[in-house]
């Protein structure tokens, strides 16, 4: 009996520190969070979540994070982090509507990232839907709110150029790589 307790606790202990852990890690992707950001962060907060990194935007000035379109997020040595929009322009508690991922250390829990290819969607992921737009397939992956695009120079030659062409996921190479990784909060 004793020994079944204390199996008991350590598997609880280790659940509570495996969730404990998704919440802190500050690169995961779920589709209420990207890191340190969650889906009710406003941009008045964004200079205390992002301390050790710069933010900048398309204005400058002391009102800068309260009239821009896009944010960016930079390491201190000048790496990509994320590109922000927010729901609604030119207030400071908006919140966050879409995020590009620029950095590859930013992963879902199954390590999805920028530098993925099509077979790392299509083994962990359901496809909601794919659009065929003019450069791009758009591949929509609505348990983790985010959309990637794939440049349509990965596709076959057939679906290059017909922007009318219904594409399959079966149409689509497994090394195709990911050019774009949005997630959408809105």
């Amino acid at each position: 009996m004793m020994k079944k307790n204390l199996l008991l606790l350590f598997l609880s202990g280790a659940i509570l520190f495996s969730c404990n852990n998704d919440e802190n890690d500050p690169y995961l992707i779920t589709n209420t969070q990207i890191g340190k950001l969650k889906r009710e962060t406003q941009l008045n907060q964004l200079d205390s979540i992002f301390k050790e990194d710069s933010i900048t935007s398309q204005t400058s000035g002391a009102e800068q994070l309260r009239s821009t379109d896009e944010i960016r997020v930079y390491e201190k040595g000048g790496q990509p982090l994320l590109y922000l929009e927010p729901l609604q322009e030119f207030d400071s508690t908006s919140t966050i509507g879409y995020i590009r991922v620029m950095d590859s250390r930013y992963e879902t829990k199954e390590g999805l990232n920028v530098s993925s290819t099509f077979k790392d969607i299509v083994t962990h992921y359901n496809i909601s839907r794919i659009e065929n737009t003019m450069t791009s397939a758009v591949i929509f992956l609505d348990d983790i709110n985010a959309y990637v695009t794939i440049d349509k120079k990965e596709l076959p030659s057939s679906l290059r150029y017909d922007t009318e062409a219904k594409i399959r996921a079966s149409q689509i190479p497994d090394e195709a790589r990911i050019k774009y990784f949005m997630i959408y909060w809105n």
